[in-house]
């Protein structure tokens, strides 16, 4: 669980090791792309990933329907401060890999 303001998105403890594990394996930079659960994501981006059948959760890292979305811009932040990956901090089309 992470807060952000009063939303409380919920998503499985994992995907910060799961998601880590595939950055390394990735070598390099790569898209947040950050998206609301209805919307579909980019290929190739973070949130992609963290939605795909093919990640090592088989699907959704969010644990909470309607609020399962933006794993691409709750997530990386808690893995900065974690010290286990860069991050961009622009205002739009930010990236993340792991150190």
């Amino acid at each position: 669980m992470c807060i952000v303001g009063k939303t409380v998105p919920h998503y499985d403890a994992r995907c910060i090791q799961d998601l880590y594990s595939m950055l390394k394996a990735h070598g390099d930079w790569m898209d947040l792309g950050g998206a609301d659960e209805q919307k579909p994501a980019k290929d190739g981006t973070v949130e992609a990933w963290g939605r795909s059948p093919q990640n090592p959760a088989g699907g959704w890292y969010g644990l909470k329907k309607s609020s399962r979305g933006r794993f691409g811009v709750y997530v990386p932040p808690l893995m900065e401060a974690l010290g286990l990956c860069e991050l961009e901090h622009n205002p739009k089309n930010n990236r993340i890999r792991a150190k």
